[in-house]
């Protein structure tokens, strides 16, 4: 039941994150898709113009990382959607999963443990929203994510690829969930992606999950 709610959490978490709307304004009703247009479509009051100056200088990243295509001897395989415009280096005889709505817009499913799971998620945002950089520093935004989730934040960091700013958090929970969150914005859309696992899973699974969201890329070209 938590791994269907993440989707949820994470973007009231977001939305408490930058004042707008708070937690309370968020349930079970509200799908993904409507969260994360009421989300974009505050960011232009939350953060007002005098703020995004005084972000640190080391949050802009200039250097480019390469997109991670290794095929992991053949636990991975590349995955393309034409009508979505996504590339990953999805995992290979995992269940895939079309579209739930207000949960996700695909999914990869270990055939074993259901709490395995890879999820991508989008939404239409403002056309003057072109980069997550607007969710301020990824550290700040990494910690407070966690202080909403109530979880451990263990890393955050960000990587520019092909141009795009990519944001990725990673989340220790009391239930003994762990999960890898990545966030982007390109081409009028915002872009998430999860990687979940059990913590006594996690050793096995963690360079398995770093490389597919390395590997995610939201244009084919």
């Amino acid at each position: 039941m938590m791994m269907k709610q993440t989707a949820i959490t994470v973007l009231a978490a977001v939305c408490a994150v930058l004042d707008i709307g708070g937690v309370a304004g968020f349930s079970g009703e509200l799908s993904r898709r409507q969260s994360l247009q009421a989300f974009f479509g505050g960011v232009a009051t939350a953060v007002a113009p005098s703020v995004i100056p005084v972000l640190p200088a080391n949050a802009v990243v200039d250097e480019e990382t390469p997109r991670v295509v290794t095929r992991m001897g053949g636990l991975l395989e590349p995955f393309q959607d034409g009508p979505r415009s996504i590339r990953i280096m999805a995992p290979s005889g995992w269940n895939k999963f079309e579209g739930e709505v207000g949960a996700y817009d695909i999914k990869w499913q270990d055939l074993v443990d259901p709490t395995e799971n890879i999820k991508i998620s989008s939404t239409p945002v403002k056309s003057t929203t072109t980069s997550v950089e607007l969710l301020g520093d990824v550290q700040t935004v990494g910690e407070s994510l966690a202080a909403k989730r109530n979880a451990k934040l263990i890393s955050a960091t960000e990587r520019l690829t092909d141009g795009i700013l990519f944001y990725k958090f990673s989340f220790e929970f009391g239930d003994g969930t762990r999960q890898l969150l990545q966030l982007c914005v390109s081409k009028g859309k915002l872009w998430s992606i999860d990687a979940n696992s059990k913590e006594k899973r996690w050793a096995k699974r963690s360079e398995l999950y770093e490389n597919v969201l390395g590997s995610f890329m939201p244009k084919l070209s």
